[in-house]
């Protein structure tokens, strides 16, 4: 999920990340439905190609208790996905929909 998400915000489709990593378009997306494994070499070529450290990829992994979620990764997770038009739309809704939460 990671690998699309950063994918995306950059803008680059399966086929463009592939070509920059030196994997197959297959493989990148087996990856990120979760259907495989990666290696530590294409991980490592896919976190250069989308110009991103090993660390940040991997942050907070492992880290919740079994069974919690992790509801600010999963909000941050969510909107790395979206444009930054998108992200700005989103957190005014959400603005929006805390003052009239507090009314």
């Amino acid at each position: 999920q990671r690998i699309r998400n950063y994918r995306m915000q950059q803008g680059l489709s399966q086929e463009k990340l592939a070509e920059l990593s030196g994997c197959h378009p297959t493989y990148i997306g087996q990856l990120e439905r979760g259907e495989k494994n990666a290696t530590l070499e294409s991980i490592d070529k896919i976190a250069t190609a989308l110009n991103v450290s090993l660390s940040k990829l991997f942050e907070k992994l492992g880290g919740q208790e079994a069974g919690t979620r992790d509801i600010p990764l999963e909000c941050y997770e969510f909107l790395s996905a979206k444009t930054k038009e998108e992200q700005e739309h989103l957190y005014r809704m959400l603005l929006e929909m805390d003052k009239y939460k507090r009314k």
